[in-house]
């Protein structure tokens, strides 16, 4: 159980929050590539930590993120005129590039140096496996972008994006990526013990919904690996995954060692949050993300608001649409038809900033709790100290690969998987077995 103070520490993300202060020092996506199309496109406003940016692809193709009200007198950006190499104001048609240098500013004196005097306040942006990062952060020199394993990779048929907006806070929405236990009952508590073939990793699971745990602090934030008999008393099957600083996380679908799956929950305030899921899977799996099962979130086109980025069409407001008739038949432990629908409706429900203080934490919490504590360390070191959170210079460490595994039991886990998460090892398990999983 957490205390309000540090719930709140945890959850409050806006500008001179030490939340909001600690993810500033970290690259985050802020949008995708796809969302300025073209030079001279459309500007799009864009919500990142609370702050108010307008977002727009200048003539030459590059990208910029502007503060959201002009320097000069407050009018937002967003009615700007994109043309010719930036953003023009139309209130007084004062000119701003991509860095935020003043162009033109053409209802003063033609002998005045006055625009090389004001800047509008700009963040550094790149754009890089589809997405466009932002860094908000202190650091005079940026550092480098997350070395995922993800940017490796081609467009191709294993290699997407999917990205949605949910109605929540950033921790709930990631605290349901890293509780494993959830999956035998949310996502396939209506499958008998027998609906897999044996020796999968599905049947071990519908045999056993209650693993054991083992938890461990890491440089780039904290794993997990849940563990359960694989069929006999000599093997044991793993579901191993990870949290990485400051809103990562690797889930453990598909096979450890094959699966490149890494998802960001990255805040736009402290009430909505916008999920990136990307993955490079060698072995597509059946809840690989780009699966058909993320169509069912049905989008809404995207409107110009602040929050209208990405919005699903099912929603807390019509139950997202769940089907009773489906739940009492069987044919749905829930009535929701796709594992993120699933997600969603859960950590949604509990509130848009869930009140920690009246839970009820058991033994299959072990992981949630572990992160907590983690990233509460790592910010009071950082609010103390002023010291860079984990891995916000490291790109390396968010190398990282989940998924599922069996070993012979009583091996070491970690020992005994290093090759397959760090990548260099290739697995030998048939990727048949993790299907579904």
């Amino acid at each position: 159980m957490l205390s309000s103070s540090d719930n709140e520490l945890l959850t409050k993300v806006g500008p001179g929050t030490p939340m909001g202060s600690m993810m500033r020092e970290y690259w985050m996506p802020a949008m995708v590539s796809t969302e300025l199309p073209a030079p001279d496109c459309d500007p799009v406003r864009v919500l990142l930590l609370g702050e108010r940016f307008i977002a727009f692809r200048d003539s030459s193709g590059k990208v910029g993120m502007l503060a959201a009200q002009c320097p000069h007198r407050g009018a937002s950006l967003f009615f700007g005129r994109n043309e010719e190499g930036g953003l023009r104001c139309v209130y007084h048609g004062w000119k701003f590039d991509v860095s935020g240098r003043c162009l033109d500013m053409p209802n003063e004196p033609i002998e005045s140096n006055f625009k090389d005097k004001v800047r509008a306040r700009s963040v550094p942006v790149v754009e890089r496996g589809g997405l466009v990062w932002a860094y908000l952060g202190s650091q005079e020199e940026p550092p480098p972008l997350p070395a995922l394993e993800f940017f490796d990779e081609e467009l191709s048929e294993t290699r997407s994006i999917n990205v949605f907006q949910i109605n929540c806070n950033w921790l709930q929405a990631l605290e349901g990526d890293i509780d494993t236990s959830h999956f035998g009952f949310l996502h396939v508590g209506h499958l008998g013990n027998d609906a897999a073939p044996e020796g999968t990793f599905l049947r071990h699971m519908l045999e056993d919904r209650a693993p054991r745990y083992k938890v461990v602090d890491t440089e780039f934030g904290s794993s997990y690996g849940a563990y359960r008999p694989a069929g006999s008393d000599e093997e044991t099957y793993w579901r191993i995954a990870h949290y990485l600083f400051p809103f990562y996380t690797m889930i453990p679908t598909g096979l450890l060692g094959s699966s490149k799956t890494v998802t960001a929950r990255v805040p736009l305030d402290d009430e909505h949050t916008m999920v990136y899921l990307a993955t490079a899977d060698e072995v597509p799996s059946d809840l690989a993300i780009g699966a058909e099962t993320y169509e069912n979130l049905r989008l809404l086109p995207n409107t110009t608001d602040w929050h209208g980025r990405f919005r699903s069409a099912r929603t807390l407001d019509n139950d997202f649409e769940i089907d009773r008739e489906a739940q009492r038949s069987g044919r749905s432990f829930t009535g929701l038809d796709s594992v993120p629908l699933e997600d969603r409706a859960m950590t949604e429900s509990m509130g848009p900033v869930l009140d920690r203080g009246g839970e009820h934490l058991g033994s299959s919490d072990v992981m949630v709790i572990r992160v907590r504590r983690r990233i509460l360390r790592a910010l009071r070191t950082f609010v103390d100290s002023g010291e860079l959170p984990p891995g916000a210079n490291e790109p390396d460490l968010y190398r990282q690969r989940s998924g599922g595994v069996v070993l012979p039991t009583g091996a070491d886990w970690l020992a005994a998987t290093q090759g397959l998460r760090d990548g260099t090892e290739e697995p030998t398990t048939d990727p048949a077995l993790a299907a579904g999983v």
